[in-house]
C-alpha cells in the first residue's frame, strides 16, 4: 500500500500516566503491567524495557487484573464499557465483553468462577456501586455481559478504597468516615463510623485507602492524619477492635499486605516506603528517598517483588529485602509547563519541565525518560503553603552547545527573585555544566529568550525580553585570568521602544535581523549594529507569537495577536503581505522546510493549519485534533525522511509535529498504528510466532515448515565437510572405555581429543591431488578424445583432396611433455 493512501490521524505517542492505577505483576514476576492512557504497557522487570503494548480500548483504561484461572492472561476494563481478555505473552486480544456501562475499576477472585467485580456509576454522578459481573462463555470474540449482581453501595470510585480479604470471604470498602464490610457467605454488611467532629483531635479521620489480610480476618485502613488502623472482630458491629500504627506525618496514600500477610506496606507524601513487620509499631523497616510521593503499592503473586507508583509518573520495582532494582520513568507531569516543548539538538530528545526545579530529557522513540537536569539545585520541600522557585524559561543555542534557563520566585508583587543561568555542554561528562549565573538580569519577569543559531555566527548571542520594557543582548566573552582559561556571558546591548513591555523575540534564519515585539508593535533590529531598522503595527491586539520564515520564505515575518489576527509581513517591501482571522494558540516553524504549523482554538476543540508564509492558502487543515486546548507544539526532525507524494502530507516528510494538551497528553500525527509506533522494533514478534495452532496451521504450517527444513538440509549438505566417524578414533574410545580413576590428566586428554578431531591429510581436496594422478586422469580423457578425433579425421580425409598436407599427430610421450610444461609456473617473467 502506498504510504499516503493510509489515513493521517492523531495518535497518542506516549507520555500517559503510568501511575493512574496500581501496577500488576505476572505470576512469575518477569513482567509488570501498568495502565497508560487507553493502552496497557507490558514491561520487563529485569530490563525495564517495554515488551508489548496492548492496544484496543477506545477510552481510558481504568483497571487491570490477572486472570485467576489462567496466569498467562490479563483482564482490563475501560470507560468505553468493555472488559477485554488478553494473552500478554504474545500481545493478542482474546475476547471482548461488552458491558455497556462506564467501568471505573476491576477486581478478580480465584473463588469466583466466571465472574469479576467492577465499580459502576449510579444515576447520580458522585454515587458508585460495587457489582459482580458474570462473564458468559462463548466461542465468539465479542460477547455481551449484562448480568450484574449488586454487592455494595455508596463507595468511593478509587480501587484503593476497595479490598477483598481472607481468600475472598469478604470485601471491605471505605469512603469519607465510613468502613463497610460485606460477607459473601452470610450476605450481610457491617458498617463502622469514625468521629467526624471538627475539633483538632478528629479533624482528619477520613479514610484514604484500605487493604485486607490475605489469610486472616484483619483489615488495614489508611487515614488523612497519617494513622493506620488495624481492624479485627469486625463480624460483630459491637465487639470490633482496632489498633493504631502511626509514622506518616501526612495522609496515607496506599496500603498493601505481603502475600503471606506477615508484613504491611504503607506509603505517602514523604517518599518513604514503610514495612510494618508483623503489623507492630516497633518492628518496622524503611526505604527512603524514593524521589516523589507514593501513590500506589503493589505486591507480586510470588512475593519476591514489590513496586511503588509515584506522583512523578514513575514506577520503582523493589526486592523483598527493600532494595530498589529497577525504575520505569514516564513523562513527568508538572503542574505547569512554563518552558514549552524543545528539542535537544544532540540527542533529539524532547525537553520540558520535569519534577520541580528540573528539566527532563525524554526520548520520543522509546517513550522513556533519558535523564533529569537539576537547574535550581536546591532541596525541594513538599509543602503546600510554601512558594517554590519555578523554572520558567529555557532555550538551546549553538546546536546544543549552550542552554539558557530562567528561574524565579515571587512572594509579593514587589519581591521578585530572578536568576538566569547559562549551561555549557561538556563532551567529557556528556552533560551540561553551569557556566554563568546572572542575578536579576531584568527588573521584571522575563517573557522570552532566544539564541542566534545562524551557521555563520562567530560569537554566540542570546537575547532576553522582559516586562520592564527592555530587551538585552548577551554575548560570550573571554573570562580568563592568570589561573585558568574560561569564558563567560556579559550584557552587550540594551534596547527599548517607547517604554512598552517587550513580549517576544526571535532571530532570522541567517541571524542578520532581530525581531522584538513590544505589545502591539513589531520592531526589526540589525544584529551587527543593533540599530532599529523598521517597525510594523497592525493595532490588532497584543502580540502573542512571533517567528521568521525559513528557506525560500525567509523574507517573511509572522505574528499572531491575542485578538485572533494572524499577520504576515514582507521584510523587503516593509508592508503587510496578508492577514487572516485566526485565534492562534500555538505557532511553530519547521526547521527543515518552509512550513509553519498553527493551532487555533474553537468552541468544539483545537484545529491545525499548516501553511507557507508565501501564500495564505493552507497546505493542510485538520479539524478537531483535540477536544482540549493545545498548549505547546514542536517540530522534530526525522532521522530518515518520509516519502509522501500527496501535497496534503508532504509537510510531514522531513519533520514530525508533536503537541501537548492541557491535560498534558502528548500527541502526534501518523499513518501507522500506535502499537507499531510505540513498540520497540527489537521486541516486535514475528507473525508466525503469535499465530494460534489452528487446524489450518497443522495442514499448511507443517507443510511449509517441511519445505523450509528440506531446503536447509540441502544447503547444509553442500557446505558441511564430512568428518571421520568417531567410532574409529582411538582417542575417543580410550576416553570413554578407560576407568576414570586411571585416566591421565585432563590437559593431556584434551590435547589428544582435539588432535583426533582434526581432518586427516588423506582426505585432500581436488586441488591437492598429486600431479601423477592428475596426469592419469588427463591421459584417459585424452585417449577417449583421440579416438573421437581419429574417427572424425578418417571421415574428413575421405572428402579432402589428396594434395593437401596431413596434420601431424602428436605422440603420447609428446603430449605428456606438453602437459608438464603447462604446469610450470612462469609468473617470474612478469617481474623482469
Amino acid at each position: 500500500m502506498v504510504e499516503e493512501e493510509k489515513n493521517l490521524r492523531v495518535v497518542r505517542c506516549g507520555g500517559s500516566e503510568l501511575n493512574f492505577r496500581r501496577a500488576v505483576f505476572s505470576a512469575d514476576s518477569k513482567y509488570i503491567f501498568c495502565v497508560s492512557g487507553d493502552f496497557i504497557k507490558v514491561y520487563s522487570t529485569a530490563t525495564e524495557e517495554c515488551v508489548h503494548i496492548l492496544q484496543g480500548h477506545r477510552q481510558l483504561v481504568t483497571g487491570i487484573q490477572l486472570n485467576p484461572n489462567n496466569h498467562l492472561q490479563l483482564y482490563s476494563c475501560s470507560f468505553d464499557g468493555t472488559i477485554k481478555l488478553w494473552d500478554y505473552i504474545d500481545g493478542i486480544l482474546i475476547k471482548t465483553f461488552i458491558v455497556g456501562r462506564k467501568l471505573h475499576a476491576l477486581f478478580t477472585l480465584a473463588c469466583a468462577e466466571d465472574s469479576v467485580f467492577v465499580i459502576i456509576n449510579k444515576e447520580k454522578p458522585d454515587i458508585f456501586q460495587l457489582v459482580s459481573l458474570k462473564l458468559p462463555r462463548s466461542s465468539s470474540q465479542e460477547i455481551e455481559a449484562k448480568e450484574l449482581s449488586f454487592v455494595l453501595d455508596y463507595i468511593n470510585q478509587s480501587p484503593k478504597c476497595i479490598a477483598f480479604g481472607n481468600e475472598g470471604q469478604y470485601v471491605a470498602a471505605v469512603r469519607d468516615f465510613y468502613l463497610s464490610v460485606y460477607f459473601f457467605k452470610k450476605k450481610t454488611t457491617s458498617r463502622f463510623t469514625l468521629s467526624s467532629s471538627r475539633n483538632k483531635k478528629h479533624a482528619k479521620n477520613n479514610f484514604t485507602c484500605v487493604a485486607c489480610h490475605p489469610k486472616e480476618d484483619c483489615i488495614a485502613t489508611g487515614h488523612k492524619d497519617g494513622k493506620i488502623r488495624l481492624w479485627r472482630n469486625f463480624d460483630d458491629e459491637k465487639k470490633y477492635t482496632y489498633t493504631c500504627l502511626h509514622w506518616h506525618h501526612d495522609l496515607v496514600m496506599d496500603l498493601a499486605f505481603s502475600v503471606t500477610g506477615s508484613s504491611l506496606l504503607s506509603g505517602g507524601r514523604e517518599s518513604v516506603l514503610v514495612e510494618w513487620r508483623e503489623a507492630t509499631e516497633k518492628n518496622k523497616e524503611f526505604l527512603p528517598r524514593l524521589g516523589a510521593a507514593i501513590v500506589h503499592i503493589s505486591v507480586s503473586p510470588a512475593g519476591d517483588l514489590f513496586c511503588t507508583s509515584h506522583s512523578d509518573n514513575k514506577i520503582i520495582i523493589i526486592h523483598r529485602n527493600l532494595e530498589a532494582s529497577a525504575v520505569i520513568q514516564g513523562l513527568v507531569k508538572d503542574s505547569n509547563i512554563f518552558t514549552g516543548l524543545m528539542i535537544d539538538p544532540r540527542t533529539k530528545a524532547l525537553v520540558l519541565n520535569g519534577k520541580p526545579g528540573h528539566l527532563q530529557f525524554y526520548s520520543l522513540q522509546s517513550d522513556k525518560q533519558l535523564y533529569n537536569l537539576d537547574i535550581i539545585q536546591q532541596e525541594y520541600i513538599n509543602d503546600y503553603g510554601l512558594i517554590q522557585i519555578e523554572l520558567t524559561k529555557a532555550a538551546f543555542g549553538c546546536y546544543g552547545s549552550w542552554l539558557a534557563t530562567v528561574e524565579q520566585r515571587q512572594e509579593k508583587e514587589t519581591e521578585l527573585e530572578l536568576q538566569m543561568k547559562l549551561w555549557m555542554y561538556n563532551k567529557k561528562t556528556q552533560g551540561f555544566v553551569l557556566n554563568t549565573k546572572i542575578n536579576m538580569p531584568h527588573e521584571d519577569h522575563i517573557t522570552d529568550l532566544c539564541f542566534c543559531n545562524a551557521e555563520k555566527s562567530e560569537n554566540p548571542t542570546l537575547v532576553t525580553a522582559s516586562r520592564d520594557g527592555h530587551f538585552k543582548v548577551w554575548i560570550l566573552t573571554d573570562d580568563s585570568d592568570i589561573y585558568r582559561k574560561a569564558v563567560g556571558w556579559t550584557c552587550d546591548f540594551v534596547g527599548s521602544y517607547h517604554k512598552y513591555q517587550a513580549t517576544n523575540c526571535c532571530f532570522s534564519e541567517d541571524g542578520s535581523l532581530l525581531a522584538v515585539s513590544f505589545e502591539e508593535i513589531v520592531t526589526i533590529w540589525d544584529s551587527e549594529t543593533w540599530e532599529l531598522k523598521c517597525t510594523f503595527c497592525q493595532r490588532a491586539g497584543k502580540i502573542r507569537h512571533l517567528c521568521f520564515g525559513r528557506l525560500t520564505c525567509s523574507k517573511y515575518l509572522l505574528s499572531a495577536t491575542e485578538n485572533g489576527i494572524l499577520c504576515c509581513w514582507n521584510l523587503l517591501s516593509c508592508a503587510l503581505e496578508w492577514s487572516a482571522k485566526l485565534s492562534v494558540r500555538v505557532m511553530e516553524p519547521d526547521p527543515n522546510s518552509e512550513n509553519v504549523a498553527a493551532v487555533s482554538q474553537s468552541p468544539v476543540g483545537s484545529d491545525l493549519f499548516v501553511f507557507k508564509p508565501s501564500e495564505p492558502r493552507p497546505l493542510y487543515i485538520q479539524k478537531n485534533i483535540s477536544r482540549e486546548e493545545v498548549q505547546w507544539g514542536v517540530f522534530v526532525p526525522r532521522d530518515v525522511p518520509e516519502s509522501f507524494t500527496s501535497e496534503a502530507y508532504q509537510w510531514l516528510n522531513r519533520s514530525q509535529f508533536y503537541f501537548l494538551t492541557k491535560s498534558q497528553s502528548l500527541l502526534t500525527f501518523s499513518t501507522t498504528s500506535p502499537e507499531e509506533k510505540l513498540t520497540p522494533t527489537s521486541k516486535q514478534l514475528l507473525a508466525e510466532e503469535s499465530l494460534p495452532t489452528t487446524p489450518f496451521y497443522f495442514i499448511l504450517g507443517k507443510h511449509r515448515q517441511q519445505q523450509q527444513d528440506e531446503k536447509l538440509n540441502k544447503a547444509l549438505e553442500n557446505e558441511l565437510v564430512q568428518l571421520p566417524l568417531t567410532e574409529n578414533i582411538p582417542a575417543i574410545s580410550e576416553l570413554l572405555q578407560t576407568p576414570a580413576h586411571v585416566l591421565p590428566s585432563a590437559s593431556f586428554l584434551c590435547s589428544m581429543f582435539v588432535n583426533s578431531l582434526l581432518l586427516s591429510t588423506k582426505t585432500e581436496s581436488a586441488e591437492e591431488v598429486p600431479d601423477d594422478a592428475d596426469m592419469e586422469e588427463e591421459k584417459e580423457s585424452d585417449d577417449s578424445d583421440e579416438e573421437n578425433n581419429f574417427t572424425e579425421e578418417v571421415q574428413d580425409t575421405n572428402t579432402t583432396d589428396l594434395g593437401e598436407d596431413i596434420i601431424h599427430q602428436l605422440s603420447k610421450s609428446e603430449e605428456k611433455e606438453l602437459r608438464k610444461l603447462r604446469k610450470v609456473d612462469y609468473s617470474w617473467i612478469a617481474a623482469l
